[in-house]
Parts: C-alpha cells; structure tokens; sequence
C-alpha cells in the first residue's frame, strides 16, 4: 500500500487529504484560525460546580463553557493543583515538576465538590473538540504527545502499546524509558517506537520534556483562558501519527506550510524528508490530482461502491444509519445468497472507508442485506473488523444480528465532516430562473473591469469551470486573450471543477477573492 498526503492552503482554510493506493480514505478541513483543538492545553477557570453531573463547567474562552467530569480529573490533580499554585507565583522560571512533592492521588469514587471550587484556576487539555451545542470536552490527565512517546505530567506509569506483540521488546522498551524519564512524569511508549534505539527515543523523551518547562515557565504571567500548550498543526500531527514506510510523498501548495511540514519530517524521519514536495502549479492541488472529484463523489446521502451497489447514509441526532443496497447490480454469482454476500462484502470495505473518511462517530447501525447462512454473516463481520483494522480512532464492532444489523461505536473526538455535494445553482439561486446565458461574457469582463480600475489589482486570477474555461479559451484570438490586452496581463485563468458551470471568482496576488 503507498500512501500520499496533500495539503491545500487558502487564506481562509487549510484542507488536507490522505490517499492509500489513490484513493481517498481522510479528509480535513478547517479554518485557519481554528482553535480549541485536540491536545490543547488551557489555562481556565471554574465557572460552576455540577453536585448532580459530579462534573464542572470550565471557562477556556470558547463561547459555551467546557465540560469536566471528576473521572477526567486524574488521579494526581491534587499534585497538579500544588504545581500550579507554586508557579502562579513563582517569577522566573516556574517550578520544576521533576523536584515537586507529589501529593496523595484523589479517591476514584470521590465528589467533584471535593477538589473544586468556583473561581478556582485548573491546568485542563481539549480531549473532545466543540461539537454541534456542546463545548469542549476537558481532561485534567495531561498529555504532550511525540512521534514514538507521549509524556504524562503528574504521573508515574510507562506503558507500551498493546500493538508491539514481542514479550521481549515490550520488557526492553518499558526497562529504557524507566531509566531514562524525569520523576513525576509518566511516559506512553507508541507502536512505532518498536526496535528504536535510546539515543532517539532520549532525545524525543528531552524534546518533550523541554516544551512542556518551557510552556508552563509563563504560566505565572498568564491569565485564564490561555493557551499554555498548543497541539502542533493538524498535518504535522496527521503525520507524526501516521507517518510510516508506505508513505511516498507530501504535497504542499503554500511555501510556508512547505517549510514547516519539511522541518517535521526531518525532525521525526531524517531520511524522508525528500518525499516532501511544494506544488507549485497553476490549477488547484485537489484538482490535480483528482481529489476534488473523489471528494463529490464520496459524499453526501448516496453513495456507489460497486457494479450499482450504493449505500444510504443517514444521519440523526442520536445515531449514523446505513443502509446496504445491491442497485441495478448484475448478479453473476450463482444464487441469491451468494450474491447478497458478496455485496456485503464489498460494503463493509466502503463502509470503513466512509468513516475515517467523514470521521463518524457515535453509534452507527448498518442495515447489510439479509443472509440466511450463519457462516456468512460471520465473514462479512470479520471483513468489516479487517477493513477498520488502520482506523487510528478507538471502536467496537458487534457481531451481525439475525435481522442483518450490525451496530458499532466509534470514538468521537471532533466534529463530523460534512460536504454538501448539491450545488446551489449559482445564476437563480433557487428561483428556477437564470439571466440570459449570453450575458455571461458581458458579466465577466464587467467583473474583470471593476477590479482592474476600480480596486487597482493588475494581477488577477479568474477561476471558472473546465467547460467555461474552454470556451474563453478557444480560438485565436480568444476571448480571454482580448480580455488580457484590453485590461491587464498580470490576468490569469484556472479551471476549477470544485465550481458550478456558470460560477466563477476573482482573486488578487494574496488570493483573497476580490468583491465583484
């Protein structure tokens, strides 16, 4: 399997896409200002005690206040919470939580009430981003996250990942970092560390350690709602947890993210950093390279995965619903029983693949088409176990019910992602009614005009569909070569199937689209 990353950056937003063997199997879209993210660690403030909830709301400066539940405390706030009231005092330098005397872990059955008290300020990570009405979701167990370790504040424990099957190289790994990490800091120890050598894993181990002594150093010039500890930026992050020999290249399309993801790469494999690369053409990456036609065809309520089979995604507030349908599908095998096997089959790979890929979570119900064997129902649900085998998210697959149901619950951690692939028709705007298509041109040039000598832009670029593209194109001269010497030769023109047919945009040399 070869598996590629691309990263499109606009002003506004930064998309990323994985492939796996050409096909797109994740997607990320985010604005570029985007805060309250994974792995963020605030600085907030109690705004209320739940006795009932046995949980509190904490003020992190997102608009709904966030939630915290006496669970996700962890079993050392009490030692957090001496750290954090030495070093909001403490000028220079903070306090070293590696000299710090640790206090006596809280009960487990304890009362938020207990420990908390409104007013108070709390050292607390994003564990769930806002979703739909609710805030973030908080711990209080810290975590900073590196590619083959996680360092934990507060804690003691080193654990390896349950993945590295080798009795003798989990003993091995769990003896180094023992000997190697700072008192009062717990260590995870990553699938990918296995076979590392301690010179790499000390280094990553004192890289770790110095970001979180240097964050927390300024937590006595901070005021609540700061942010102490930034997660690094979602492609970074995709690649430090992902990241392995079946990756062949990175594709960047910003010259600044460029030099960022390269400088990762390097720090977390040295000998990758080449499969790094700017795109510096003309038309939109995701156009490219065919991502932005996977991505209409992957979304929205139907979707086709094979010879007229499809699938009906629904969605409601309380559950995911699919439903596994065989279409106009030509049955080649033998019976009936077979045939619907097969399709089931073919389902529960497209069905794993739509789950990374719109990042579903919750309950999900998939309705497969009914089969009378045992045998079969048992093999369509091994194949969906194997098919979610590289979903990094946490789940749980039940067995086929006697109806055909299968329910499973994947872990949900940020919003779902969600693309509307139902143009709105751009000319009536849902009036059933367009201007007259023969005054296109005229509105073109009219908007080519207005940002030329109204808002001065020498350099233009024009994006419109491939089909609209061709026909300002054709001919010599063309009607867009007339347009570049009448108005400007800093003027250029990109197809973008990302647009509706009679749609297009105007953007300056910043590519900030320029009002029309």
């Amino acid at each position: 399997m070869s598996a590629e990353l691309f990263v499109d950056v606009s002003p506004d937003e930064l998309s990323i896409a994985l492939l796996e063997d050409r096909r797109l199997v994740e997607l990320r879209r985010e604005k570029s200002n985007v805060k309250f993210t994974v792995g963020d660690i605030y600085l907030g403030k109690i705004k209320r005690i739940m006795p009932g909830l046995n949980a509190a709301f904490v003020d992190v400066g997102y608009e709904k206040d966030a939630f915290l539940h006496y669970l996700d405390l962890g079993p050392q706030f009490r030692t957090l919470k001496k750290f954090l009231n030495i070093a909001a005092t403490t000028k220079k330098g903070g306090v070293a939580l590696n000299k710090l005397k640790a206090e006596p872990d809280i009960d487990k059955h304890g009362s938020i009430s207990d420990v908390l008290t409104v007013g108070q300020e709390v050292l607390v990570q994003i564990a769930k981003e806002p979703i739909s009405t609710k805030g973030p979701r908080l711990t209080s167990e810290l975590s900073i996250a590196g590619r083959n370790l996680v360092l934990m504040p507060f804690s003691d424990k080193v654990s390896v990942s349950q993945k590295i099957k080798s009795s003798e190289e989990r003993n091995r790994l769990k003896r180094l970092i023992q000997s190697i990490k700072p008192q009062n800091f717990g260590v995870i120890v990553r699938t990918v560390a296995e076979g590392k050598r301690v010179a790499e894993l000390d280094k990553e181990l004192s890289t770790l350690f110095r970001r979180w002594e240097e964050s927390t150093a300024k937590l006595f010039h901070l005021k609540p709602r700061a942010l102490v500890v930034g997660e690094i930026g979602r492609t970074s992050a995709i690649l430090r947890d992902i990241m392995n020999p079946s990756f062949n290249s990175v594709y960047v399309s910003d010259k600044d993210m460029y030099n960022e993801v390269k400088e990762y790469v390097g720090l977390i494999a040295p000998d990758r950093e080449k499969i790094v690369k700017e795109y510096k053409g003309n038309v939109p990456i995701f156009d490219q390279f065919g991502i932005e036609k996977q991505i209409k065809a992957l979304f929205g309520k139907t979707v086709s995965f094979r010879s007229g089979a499809y699938l009906i995604i629904e969605h409601t507030e309380a559950l995911h619903v699919i439903d596994v349908n065989s279409g106009n599908r030509s049955k080649s095998a033998n019976t009936q029983e077979n045939n619907a096997l097969d399709v089931n089959l073919a389902a529960a790979d497209e069905i794993a693949r739509q789950l990374r890929l719109r990042d579903m979570g919750g309950i999900i119900v998939v309705d497969f088409i009914d089969m009378q064997k045992a045998e079969h129902r048992h093999k369509v649900y091994e194949r969906m176990k194997e098919a979610m085998g590289p979903d990094r998210t946490k789940h749980n697959i039940l067995p086929l019910s006697k109806f055909g149901l299968m329910q499973i619950t994947r872990q949900r951690v940020r919003p779902e992602m969600e693309i509307e692939t139902n143009e709105s028709c751009p000319s009536c705007y849902g009036t059933g009614k367009i201007a007259p298509a023969i005054l296109l041109e005229e509105k073109l040039e009219s908007s080519i005009r207005k940002a030329v000598e109204g808002h001065k832009k020498k350099k233009l670029t024009l994006k419109v569909h491939p089909y609209l593209g061709a026909y300002l194109t054709k001919g010599f001269p063309s009607i867009f070569l007339k347009w570049k010497f009448k108005y400007t030769f800093g003027l250029k023109l990109i197809p973008s199937a990302s647009l509706s047919f009679l749609e297009f945009k105007i953007t300056d040399e910043d590519n900030k689209e320029v009002d029309q």
